[in-house]
């Protein structure tokens, strides 16, 4: 029996770019950065070395009523923010909850309710801790909140993979559909981490980068002068449909997902396998489920966080795969732009990638002075690139601390 097509009908977002796709698209298609400096006193407060950050353009208050706001931790904030945007865009289809499911995902979860909650617990005492913790804490909140929004039964939803997660939440909601659990599934991926700890503890690991003089130069991806990533927040929620539900229904189709490539290097909880070969495992599983040979992708949206080694590694593993097409294939480092999203960094990067099929453009990758002599690829600098006539098939790639790698292979419409 062949398995249902899983089309893309709605998609959803909130980041440093703007308050929703339109905006967000619009800003990276003009080279916009995210990044800025902190607007209140942690730096001071906390001596942190990294004093900026791609923080959210617009506040989930403009959205969400004053009694959501307190029962959610703002990475479920995010998620219903860009869930509302999503399921409107997709027409909020009809459907038999028990053939609905959601799946969101967050790499760190509710981090600014678990740390407030001891600081309560450290100053006032047990009594003044909020009832609602644990539920606003859990990193299936997210997905928790989502599924109760629409109705999900077939399913909810959290795979935890570290920056990976909210690509692999999308592939697994793909496989809901495909296996037949699922007519609709809202998926993707969340993030709140602008916190002074994680901060101090990405900054202890000296992976972010420390141009506290410049923010909207920080994110360098492939460039020389790169010195780490730029954290970012935000969230980006895609409804993925079976084809024939989007048609019986005369749903607008997007683009098509059509392969998930997953592996693991088993080889360093923070540095990716020198030689990439997880990385190339997962993309070139996905082109195969896909059936898409490599002279028919015409777009990468790559991982590219804008670190000394996890940039190149990548570009090498895209060669590996794509061998001598990958010298016609846009390859766009949209972090560059919208800084690190963590768990909600695929999920967004997926929004792009459908975008840059259906607009037949590929967003421009910012702040590469100097390209590095190692890269090797087609990189988009600075301005948007039209995208190659044709059936086109794009890449996005998603890579986290611990080896997961999670590879999408998307066709247009």
């Amino acid at each position: 029996m062949t398995a249902p097509e899983v089309v893309i009908t709605g998609l959803g977002a909130t980041t440093p770019l703007g308050g929703d796709v339109p905006s967000t698209w619009a800003a990276a298609l003009a080279g916009e950065s995210g990044a800025r400096t902190f607007d209140n006193d942690w730096a001071a407060t906390y001596e942190l070395p990294v004093t900026f950050a791609a923080q959210l353009r617009v506040p989930p208050s403009e959205v969400l009523s004053r009694p959501e706001m307190k029962r959610m931790d703002p990475s479920a904030q995010y998620a219903m923010v860009a869930l509302r945007e999503a399921w409107a865009h997709a027409g909020a289809p009809e459907v038999e909850p028990t053939r609905l499911g959601a799946v969101v995902s967050s790499g760190i979860g509710g981090i600014w309710t678990t740390l407030d909650a001891w600081d309560t617990l450290r100053e006032k005492g047990a009594r003044r801790v909020l009832p609602m913790t644990v539920p606003m804490l859990m990193p299936n909140s997210p997905t928790a909140y989502v599924g109760l929004e629409i109705g999900a039964q077939a399913g909810a939803h959290a795979l935890v993979s570290a920056c990976a997660s909210g690509a692999e939440a999308i592939g697994y909601a793909a496989e809901m559909i495909r296996t037949g659990r699922a007519d609709v599934v809202v998926a993707g991926g969340t993030e709140a981490a602008i916190h002074p700890m994680p901060i101090a503890a990405f900054a202890a690991s000296r992976t972010l980068s420390t141009r506290n003089d410049d923010p909207t130069a920080a994110s360098r991806p492939y460039d020389v002068e790169r010195d780490g990533f730029v954290l970012g927040e935000g969230a980006g929620i895609v409804v993925l449909e079976s084809a024939a539900h989007a048609a019986a229904r005369g749903a607008r189709v997007h683009a098509r997902l059509v392969g998930i490539g997953l592996s693991a290097d088993g080889y360093h909880m923070t540095s990716p396998e020198p030689e990439g070969r997880g990385q190339i495992a997962a993309m070139r599983r996905a082109l195969e489920d896909a059936g898409v040979a490599a002279a028919d992708v015409a777009h990468v949206n790559a991982h590219a966080t804008s670190t000394t080694v996890g940039d190149l590694v990548e570009a090498r593993s895209v060669r590996a795969v794509l061998g001598g097409a990958a010298d016609g294939v846009a390859l766009s480092a949209t972090k560059s732009m919208t800084g690190h999203l963590l768990g909600g960094a695929g999920a967004l990067e997926t929004i792009f990638t459908v975008l840059a099929l259906r607009e037949r453009t590929a967003p421009p990758t910012i702040n590469v002075s100097q390209p590095d002599p190692e890269l090797a690829l087609d990189l988009v600098r600075d301005t948007p690139r039209a995208l190659r006539d044709g059936q086109l098939a794009a890449i996005n790639n998603s890579f986290g601390f611990g080896g997961h790698n999670v590879a999408l292979v998307l066709t247009t419409a």
